[in-house]
């Protein structure tokens, strides 16, 4: 079987510099994105260069999206020459620089997970006119290799033209690069003209340079181009049957990466969550994988179902081959799983071990395994988290190893991490997007193809220190073991020998390394970046730390994380132990404090604690809760900030607003509170030239909006959408349709449509959408939003119709006006607003809380 291994390096670089202020304002002259890699270690550093063109002062916000792999190294902005650089420290030392900013009215910075893949770097900073502030952001990232592919990613969206834009990356492998490509979502023929590869055999160089005029949709607009994603792929060698050294300044790392193997057969076990949570388009993209799933097998695999709620099911009474007829058996299954009742993850975990304990004839060179997936707290059975963990962890006895699939954010991802890497496995949250069902199937496919099990990498003991991770249960096809060390003595040969079992041996591999002639191929410092293996070994061994933490009895943690602490700061990572702190200009009153948010902290604060610790109840005030890792608590602010991803947030990031509007002009997205106490049915819309009128209705206890009536002149429709459904009328006759199911109608040219359980739209051609989420958590209600708003006529009135119509930015005269606070005039009133980070109900909004400014107003 030949295979091919495309690597393709995955490091996500997407810059954003807004300006605050209609032209002349704040313009990018400059902006350049810089990255090498050598040997599968990314150094990626982002420069912007920024001029204030107006007569007064304008903020600047910078913002970088990078992979949540990635550790910050190194941040500093210039303003006029003047360097105001990140200092990292300690997270308890930062935080206490922080306090004493806070005590002094400054507002906290952000790093807050963007998505699955991506964390955002978020910094503002005022600048006065006619000068100039320059941003520089480093990080760095041990590239980890997925489905045969490494892949570097770079998002490109500066939003205005750029004089000097440039993206310039080098790679370095001395393995030899097999093929490179490049690709792009908004290249033209023009800009093709922009992008330039050099290549030899182990070095590549990628130029991408575009002039102003390349970079315009047309020369009559100055609207750009640039918007969208860039991506490198490229391939490797690969002779060496044992892996590949490479040694500099004393330090080696050893990358393992078989290929050409026979892949061992499979028993798994899939334990399915159908507990009443899981209705609705969760289940439905459960079911969806897995009959993608199903086809994905092997003949030679074995496999069964295991269904819960609060009764635990299983499909057959013990496993079967992975037949023909089997696998149509259970696609038929599959499609009659519906979602009720509770969740007794314990009790179908301990029935999945005990069908592999007395399955019967399976292959004696297999891997057995367990895919759970859940999207809540254990409510039924055992539900006690610890003892959950006890149970299972007792029952697998290192026999079968346990992935652990969280689907959205009711779980709690640290009881699941903890379960799975305590069993040889690993854990991965599902989000709740369009593309949830790939997400499943993408997992499924990393651990589909085992072709090597107990794995050992062994080196001289006297002569290596500082090793890293050097024993595997499993090897998955497509993946690559990395180990990395220091080496102790002079060594003139570095001998590694591996062991391992395949599907049908026992392995022996050897190699040795000539550490002067390995030492030698790094000569070139063009292509790397100083000790680079050096920093390999640190961000390694801090990872793999942090991850022992995870699984490690509570009277070990503190030492584990002593280490890591001491490595952060030794080599300079912003990790979850360390925090950067950024100073500004005095004048300014305004600091920042960026720290590192881990996937556990990327949910509700009530699933961090169970979480954490099942057995400690945290009495919490409204706007203060306990924040409890790794066996320590955290006091946060009450009314000041909260945590989000591990980042301060300077407001409530699980609020809903009632109301999120984008403009078009000034290109600004509001979050507007209406108060309903003396009028709960408030005229939001209306738009005599759109013939579109829209009214709401507030819920009886709460303060968000649970009814909606929008009405149509041309076709004559009038629709009501409330929590309970939706009414369509017209010509005297009602069309009720149920949130239950998705259903689409089309009326005169007026298309409705119902997507089940999470929102509701209407559009005519050329006109304004209307779209509406159902929100059901942390309460029920609706979130109304409008698309294509360019649409809306200079007529446009009402509670929100103003906003479209008569909104206009001001500075404020006090001299003193901080950056995330303006000036508002909607219809001839001011209103004071601030930038705040609210919860975002649009579904076409990457998940996570969105900066928006402010208001509340009384109709």
């Amino acid at each position: 079987m030949e295979q091919r291994t495309l690597l393709a390096l995955l490091v996500f670089s997407s810059l954003i510099v807004l300006a605050e202020a209609q032209k002349p304002a704040i313009e990018i002259y400059s902006l350049h994105v810089d990255c090498k890699v050598t040997s599968r270690f990314a150094h990626t550093v982002i420069t912007s260069r920024i001029v204030n063109r107006a007569n007064e002062s304008r903020e600047a916000t910078f913002e970088v999206e990078l992979p949540r792999t990635a550790f910050i190294t190194n941040f500093s902005m210039s303003i006029d020459g003047k360097v105001y650089p990140g200092v990292i420290k300690e997270k308890a030392a930062a935080q206490k620089e922080y306090d004493t900013a806070v005590s002094r009215g400054q507002s906290a910075g952000l790093v807050k997970i963007r998505d699955r893949k991506l964390e955002l770097f978020h910094v503002s900073v005022s600048i006065a006119a006619a000068s100039k502030v320059t941003f520089e952001l480093t990080y760095e990232e041990l590239l980890k290799r997925q489905l045969g592919k490494f892949e570097l990613l770079i998002k490109v969206r500066p939003k205005q033209l750029v004089k000097h834009y440039q993206m310039d990356v080098h790679i370095f492998e001395p393995q030899g690069i097999r093929f490179l490509e490049t690709d792009s979502t908004f290249m033209t023929n023009e800009l093709t003209e922009a992008l330039t590869k050099v290549q030899n055999e182990t070095k590549a160089r990628i130029l991408f340079k575009p002039t102003i005029d390349q970079q315009k949709v047309n020369p009559e607009l100055d609207e750009t181009l640039l918007n969208g994603d860039f991506v490198v792929r490229y391939d490797v060698k690969r002779e060496a049957t044992a892996g590949d050294i490479q040694i500099v300044n004393g330090y080696f790392v050893h990358y393992f990466a078989p290929s050409e193997m026979p892949v061992f057969p499979k028993n798994v076990i899939f334990v399915i969550d159908r507990s009443g949570s899981m209705a609705g388009r969760k289940i439905e993209q459960t079911r969806d994988a897995l009959l993608k799933i199903l086809q994905d097998l092997r003949p030679e695999d074995h496999f069964s179902f295991i269904t819960f709620s609060n009764r635990v099911e299983e499909w057959k009474s013990s496993l079967l081959p992975a037949t023909e007829e089997n696998v149509a058996s259970a696609a038929a299954f599959v499609q009659t799983l519906f979602a009720r009742g509770g969740t007794d993850i314990n009790g179908a975990l301990l029935t999945a071990v005990g069908a592999l304990d007395k399955a019967e004839n399976l292959p004696e060179r297999s891997v057995s395994m367990v895919i759970l997936l859940t999207d809540g707290q254990p409510t039924s059975g055992e539900t006690n988290v610890e003892e959950i963990q006890e149970n299972i962890q007792k029952a697998i006895n290192g026999k079968y190893a346990l992935f652990c699939l969280g689907f959205g954010f009711d779980v709690s991802y640290k009881f699941l991490e903890k379960m799975a890497l305590s069993n040889g496995g690993i854990a991965r949250r599902i989000y709740e997007n369009a593309d949830a069902a790939l997400q499943l199937q993408g997992f499924y496919q990393e651990v589909a193809t085992p072709i090597l099990m107990k794995i050992e990498m062994q080196y001289p003991e006297n002569a290596i220190e500082g090793l890293t991770k050097n024993n595997f249960t499993l090897f998955f096809e497509g993946s690559e073991i990395v180990v990395s060390g220091k080496i102790r003595n002079e060594l003139d040969l570095l001998p590694v020998e591996i062991k391992a079992q395949s599907h049908t041996s026992d392995l022996t591999l050897k190699e040795e390394a000539n550490v002067k002639e390995k030492e030698q191929i790094f000569q070139d410092q063009r292509y790397i970046f100083g000790n680079f293996i050096e920093r390999l070994w640190a961000y390694l061994t801090i990872q793999q730390l942090l991850e022992k933490v995870i699984s490690a009895p509570e009277e070990d943690q503190k030492a584990l994380e002593a280490q890591a602490l001491e490595l952060s700061l030794q080599y300079s990572f912003v990790t979850p132990l360390t925090s950067m702190v950024v100073t500004k200009p005095a004048d300014q009153q305004q600091g920042e404090l960026a720290n590192k948010p881990t996937e556990a902290d990327n949910e509700k604060p009530s699933n961090r604690l169970v979480g954490a610790y099942s057995r400690m109840r945290t009495g919490s005030a409204p706007g203060r809760w306990a924040d409890v890792q790794a066996g320590s608590s955290r006091k946060l602010f009450s009314g000041v900030s909260r945590l989000m991803g591990g980042a301060r947030v300077q407001t409530l990031v699980e609020e809903h607003p009632q109301f999120l509007l984008e403009l078009a002009k000034p290109s600004e997205t509001i979050c507007l509170n209406i108060d309903g106490k003396l009028q709960p049915s408030v005229h939001l819309l209306s738009d005599p030239e759109q013939g579109l009128t829209v009214m709401g209705k507030l819920g009886d206890g709460t303060n968000q909006f649970v009814e909606f009536r929008i009405n149509y002149v041309n076709p004559p429709v009038q629709i009501h959408v409330s929590t309970d459904g939706i009414v369509v009328s017209h010509n005297n006759e009602n069309t009720r349709l149920p949130w239950t199911e998705s259903a689409t109608s089309t009326i005169q040219g007026l298309r409705v449509s119902v997507e089940k359980e999470r929102s509701f739209t209407a559009s005519l051609p050329d006109t304004v959408t209307v779209k509406i989420s159902l929100v059901k958590f942390p309460d029920v209600f609706l979130g109304l939003y409008f698309l294509d708003t360019n649409h809306f006529s200079d007529k446009v009135s009402g509670a929100l119709g103003q906003f479209y119509s008569k909104a206009q930015f001001r500075d404020n005269s006090n001299s003193n006006q901080r950056a995330d606070e303006r000036l508002l005039m909607v219809s001839g009133s001011e209103h004071k607003v601030s930038r705040m980070y609210k919860k975002d109900y649009r579904l076409e909004s990457a998940r996570g809380p969105v900066s928006c400014w402010s208001i509340d107003l009384t109709p």
